[in-house]
């Protein structure tokens, strides 16, 4: 079992705190709007999302938009996370393949099956990647707070070259039909917040074509330093490969937006991308 890194730092570490920090999340002034419920007859459109990592007092109320839509769209059976791996370690693309995580509210299995299903040249199951990664693991407390029953497939990635990416959503696509692909990542970091909103800007209008070239290039043009570029394009390459047809913007924020300083921000989006 994999045991939380982050718990009592990027969120609540007990499950009465880590509840009302997600509910919190919901209702602020920057988020949603009221605590969703799961509709079990939902049309299941959404295929992949993007949604932030930071710590939820920062970014929680910008992720409850993606998964407030997340549960009004339905029941899936397996949730594959894609993350940036910040720390280094472990292999180019790692998959934790067995067993499961733990968080305050529980444990999520892993769908054991399907990520082996994806292990290959590029893909490779490895737990040293995930030992100390927070990309991932943040994601979990918002997916058992929405379902009873989940399982997940971690995916971390060191190397974010097009090529990987592409690789990479390609075997997604083909793992299985009722799944939700979850990347994980944040925008600009430490830059002024007028700055940071444009870069954005511009990285987001192409996420919303669907267009992972075009991100990898604006990211070059921009000198951007959204963490999560590799996971977003493999979520990208994977829903298009799965029917995607639109994405759309739920919201934007930056650090500066929840706690004042607008000095020196870090960017956060949630964004859904449906059949």
């Amino acid at each position: 079992m994999r045991k939380p890194v982050v718990s009592g730092m990027f969120y609540a570490g007990t499950p009465e705190g880590l509840k009302e920090q997600i509910e919190w999340c919901y209702e602020h002034e920057l988020g949603p709007g009221g605590i969703p419920q799961v509709n079990g007859e939902g049309p299941r459109e959404i295929v992949a999302v993007v949604v932030p990592h930071a710590g939820y007092y920062y970014s929680g109320p910008v992720a409850a938009h993606a998964y407030k839509e997340l549960a009004s769209d339905g029941i899936f059976d397996t949730a594959v996370i894609l993350g940036p791996n910040h720390t280094g370690y472990g292999s180019l693309v790692s998959v934790w393949t067995e067993n499961s995580w733990k968080t305050p509210l529980g444990e999520v299995k892993i769908d054991e099956k399907l990520a082996k299903n994806l292990l290959g040249k590029v893909i490779k199951a490895d737990k040293a990647a995930h030992r100390y990664e927070h990309s991932i693991e943040v994601q979990l407390p918002w997916l058992q707070h929405l379902y009873e029953k989940l399982e997940i497939v971690p995916i971390a990635m060191l190397a974010q070259d097009i090529e990987t990416a592409r690789e990479v959503g390609k075997a997604i696509s083909k793992a299985s039909n009722n799944i939700i692909v979850i990347a994980s990542s944040d925008f600009t970091h430490y830059e002024p917040h007028s700055i940071a909103t444009e870069k954005d800007k511009a990285m987001i209008e192409a996420i919303l074509n669907l267009d992972e070239e075009e991100l990898y290039k604006r990211r070059e043009l921009l000198n951007s330093t959204m963490c999560g570029f590799g996971p977003v394009a493999s979520a990208i390459v994977a829903a298009k490969e799965m029917g995607a047809k639109t994405a759309n913007l739920l919201k934007y924020a930056t650090s500066g937006d929840t706690t004042g300083d607008f000095s020196q921000v870090v960017g956060y989006g949630s964004i859904v991308v449906r059949r």
